[in-house]
């Protein structure tokens, strides 16, 4: 006899910014109860699904949940009351459509997501499966590449870095033990060469460090003394990712590179920038290298660097599989990143990796700015399989929660993991 959620019940609680967010349980009638927090985004596209937020400025300067909390608890609980758990697509549907609006703006996607989550966190208690093994079945083997961000910049960090996200990817490594490992010195290391440049090493958002260069092309130039001074060789043991989500300093038609003082520049010129820090510096991926409306900008881009480097679409296709497939008829770009509160639900969010998969496109498992100490993801990457994960720097420990857990399943699964370059 299968079991049936008996209560679902959420609960206001606190990001990594110290921002409200939404943590929701769902017990079962045969005594399990599971729950699942849900992140929050800084650089969001503007398609994104809705983040229900009160707008009451009495409390957390209007940025309280209580709205969304409740649509849990006395709308979407009772709807789903006494439902198998492991009827994960018929649940989030019915959210959906409960909700009934094309951004779920009216329940709101924080409120969705988390009972989407916390169900198939308690699906997969229920079945004795791991949740990477539950979501993924037997072939769930492959351990992702992290793309970990070591140094901040744009919307994430005070500084002069127009660019959001410079990224070690330790590509050489033979296991994600190892990787880990690789990241960790090479991130300390870039610690103590800022500290003789004489720059400041707070970190940002995301746990990078967030000095006031001189230059974008500086953070790279650190990055590789970093690499070296650790001990290993650019390029070969550990490569670089970049996500300047562009977006953030698109303005009435340019890209206004004003943190770093480099002026306005075109889609033109931001592309063959691109492609001279590719030829100069070991870079392997660039997401959101363009504005999220920039569809012919990232389509040259993608035509210039394409057969080289991945290109990342995070803005423009927000885990949705309209924009996606858009981008797929278009070549818009390569690869997809993933998140799961782009779009609201487990089951839409696989709908957009199928969707990848069968372009034969890359497609990048990623966290949120705003995080919660749930290692979802963690799971969630390795049951997709698709070997690339971002979810920040080796520093912060709602970040360190999914590596943690990483390490966890590979010890799991032993000789079975797979551990290997996605872009070699």
């Amino acid at each position: 006899m299968s079991a049936k959620i008996k209560s679902v019940k959420a609960l206001e609680i606190l990001d990594s910014r110290g921002n409200p967010t939404v943590r929701t349980f769902v017990a079962l009638d045969n005594g399990i109860t599971a729950s699942a927090s849900v992140p929050s985004g800084a650089s969001t596209g503007e398609n994104e699904a809705v983040e229900l937020r009160d707008q009451d400025q009495k409390r957390y300067n209007g940025k309280g949940v209580l709205k969304a909390v409740a649509n849990v608890n006395n709308v979407i609980g009772s709807k789903i009351m006494d439902m198998d758990p492991s009827r994960q697509a018929e649940i989030d549907r019915l959210m959906i459509e409960l909700d009934g609006t094309p951004n779920k703006g009216k329940l709101g996607a924080n409120a969705i997501l988390s009972v989407s989550m916390a169900v198939a966190r308690a699906a997969s208690v229920t079945s004795g499966l791991s949740l990477y093994s539950y979501l993924g079945g037997p072939g769930a083997v492959r351990i992702p590449m992290p793309m970990m961000n070591i140094l901040n910049g744009g919307a994430h960090a005070e500084n002069s870095i127009d660019f959001q996200e410079y990224m070690i990817v330790p590509i050489g490594a033979a296991t994600f033990a190892e990787a880990l490992r690789y990241a960790s010195e090479t991130f300390h290391t870039l610690k103590g060469i800022l500290n003789k440049k004489g720059y400041a090493t707070g970190v940002g958002d995301e746990g990078g460090f967030s000095p006031d260069l001189k230059s974008n092309a500086e953070a790279c130039e650190v990055i590789l003394d970093a690499i070296e001074a650790a001990g290993y060789t650019p390029g070969v043991d550990i490569s670089i990712a970049i996500d300047p989500a562009a977006s953030s300093f698109f303005e009435n038609g340019h890209y206004n590179l004003s943190k770093s003082g480099q002026g306005k520049k075109t889609s033109a010129e931001m592309t063959e920038l691109y492609k001279t820090w590719v030829e100069k510096y070991p870079i392997i991926s660039i997401e959101d290298g363009l504005d999220e409306n920039d569809w012919d900008g990232f389509r040259e881009q993608t035509a210039v660097l394409g057969d080289k480097i991945q290109i990342v679409g995070d803005d423009i296709y927000v885990t949705n599989t309209k924009f996606i497939v858009r981008g797929i008829q278009e070549k818009t770009s390569n690869a997809v990143l993933i998140k799961l509160n782009q779009i609201g639900t487990i089951t839409e969010t696989i709908d957009a990796i199928h969707m990848c998969r069968n372009a034969g496109w890359n497609f990048v498992i990623s966290h949120r700015s705003g995080e919660t100490e749930d290692p979802f993801i963690a799971d969630f990457a390795v049951a997709m399989g698709g070997g690339q994960l971002k979810t920040g720097s080796i520093c912060r420990s709602e970040r360190i929660a999914k590596y943690n857990r990483l390490l966890e399943i590979e010890a799991q699964l032993g000789k079975a993991a797979i551990f290997e370059n996605p872009l070699g």
